[in-house]
């Protein structure tokens, strides 16, 4: 058991702190929207009429939208782009997707290689890019519900303001969608390139996301 929790430490901890906040999340938003409710001459909600409603469902899922758009993007892009002496960047020389010896795939894979890396038809091509897949995946479906969220719970505000609702390629066009989807990617964008740019001058001992201590400044790719 002990070695099982160390060696899922990662995955457990952050997922431990996901639920953790969630779980503030919603009674910190159920209070405020309760506020908001009895200020207008509303009734409160109870948690269960929180959580499953529109306004708790786009405030959880523009946030993991604009997180999924981050890895999606830094995957992708850092297969062509490289920021000299950053640990978050590969070698300036292995720009692209490198070579079948490079990356350990078809006749170049392993005994332990994973299944798939060993063909050289669709199921390697797939596998070698299921990572990006994945994520550009989660980041479209999370980027619809929040819409379709959002549409609702700026319906629901019209109504009460006893004005019209609008449709859901109306909401799209409209400020409240993308003053929610912006704020939240320009913040990611930013958090991306100063993690990629301070990491050439600033270390974290023991980090794999930092350089060794003693490394030189314009060392690429190396991590600690």
């Amino acid at each position: 058991m002990r070695r099982t929790l160390r060696d899922n430490g990662i995955g457990l901890v952050f997922g431990g702190l996901f639920l953790l906040m969630l779980v503030g999340q919603a009674f910190s938003g159920q209070a405020q929207y309760n506020d908001q409710q009895l200020a207008s001459g509303g009734e409160p909600v109870s948690i269960g009429q929180y959580v499953t409603s529109s306004s708790f469902a786009v405030d959880v899922v523009e946030n993991w939208q604009s997180e999924y758009l981050q890895f999606f993007l830094y995957i992708f892009l850092t297969v062509w782009l490289v920021q000299r002496g950053s640990p978050e960047s590969k070698d300036i020389e292995k720009v692209g997707t490198e070579t079948d010896e490079e990356q350990k795939v078809g006749e170049h894979a392993r005994e332990d290689s994973p299944a798939w890396a060993r063909y050289q038809d669709w199921r390697g091509a797939l596998f070698s890019r299921s990572l990006g897949i994945v994520m550009g995946t989660i980041f479209v479906l999370s980027w619809l519900a929040q819409s379709v969220a959002g549409w609702a719970a700026y319906n629901s505000e019209q109504l009460g303001d006893r004005e019209d609702p609008i449709t859901w390629l109306a909401y799209l066009g409209g400020a409240d969608f993308w003053n929610r989807t912006l704020q939240n990617w320009q913040s990611e964008m930013l958090a991306v390139g100063s993690m990629a740019v301070l990491g050439i001058y600033l270390r974290q001992r023991g980090s794999p996301e930092s350089k060794p201590v003693g490394s030189a400044h314009a060392d690429t790719g190396e991590s600690g």
